[in-house]
């Protein structure tokens, strides 16, 4: 009897042991600032490309920024053949020219960046949180980019 008690109580200390280490290493790999999050290129190999960028303007120390990215990442994964995914940190100093030419105010802060076109579009902080309603924004810039490259091949011809 004693020995069934001993064994049970072994079996529960180790599970409890287990769930303490697991929780413990998912704590430790959880991303705890935006910057944990490689999501994207850089900003310089994103204008070598044809696509538009969807650009987050974003500090480490902004609660806000880190509710976002896991939205972001979603984003991510489902344009990343349409748009190219710029993270960009509002205090690194090679980003300075960029976020005073932009006039980032806030943070996160979301523009789809088109150097093909010169456009900027600045996106809604009430899309940020709802993706149904930003996917919506990023499919009309897709819809409108292909009448600007229609109109284009129009002039070539």
């Amino acid at each position: 009897m004693k020995k069934k008690l001993l064994i049970t109580l072994g079996i529960i200390l180790a599970m409890a042991v287990s769930s303490v280490v697991g929780f413990a290493v998912a704590a430790m790999n959880t991303p705890k600032h935006p910057s944990d999050y490689k999501i994207g290129v850089s900003y310089d190999k994103a204008l070598e490309s044809d696509k538009p960028m969807l650009v987050l303007f974003y500090v480490d120390w902004c609660g806000y920024c880190m509710k976002f990215m896991p939205k972001f990442k979603t984003l991510s994964g489902i344009y990343k053949n349409k748009y190219n995914f710029v993270m960009l940190n509002v205090e690194d100093e090679q980003n300075k020219e960029l976020v005073a030419d932009v006039g980032i105010s806030g943070f996160p802060t979301v523009y789809i960046l088109d150097p093909k076109y010169d456009n900027r579009v600045l996106m809604a902080n009430n899309y940020y949180h709802n993706l149904p309603k930003f996917r919506t924004e990023l499919d009309r810039y897709l819809r409108i980019r292909k009448l600007l490259d229609k109109a284009s091949e129009m002039e070539e011809k």
